[in-house]
């Protein structure tokens, strides 16, 4: 990566589909990737409502699965969101977390191809 953040990966074919054994994955990646743009998109969309959040945390699961025509593909994105937002009520989560969904980079350049589901909590 140019950036310098991450050491180099090594990624196998045996770590996509079997175990990772300390090895990465394209998918882990990618879940790696739409947890952090959806919690930042969450944490704009809080914070432009008025509530800024004390945590966000968000587990990211990407399925790879083999096709029913053959093949492999990427066919879903579970997303798992805990939000610690002070003087926020439930409606006011739910209308971030669809502004979060609409305005997240990565969620906007798997839709259509990939299922996204979230399921979210606010912490009381």
């Amino acid at each position: 990566m140019g950036s310098g953040a991450f050491p180099e990966q090594a990624v196998t074919w045996k770590a996509r589909t079997e175990s990772a054994d300390g090895l990465t994955s394209p998918e882990e990646l990618i879940a790696a990737a739409h947890a952090a743009c959806f919690s930042m998109a969450l944490s704009h969309a809080l914070t432009e409502g008025g509530h800024a959040p004390e945590t966000i945390e968000i587990d990211a699961v990407c399925r790879f699965e083999q096709l029913p025509g053959g093949g492999f593909g990427i066919t879903s994105m579970d997303l798992e969101v805990q939000a610690s937002v002070p003087g926020l009520e439930q409606e006011q989560f739910e209308a971030a977390l669809r502004d979060a969904e609409a305005g997240c980079p990565v969620s906007n350049a798997v839709r259509g191809n990939v299922a996204i589901d979230v399921r979210a909590e606010l912490a009381a």
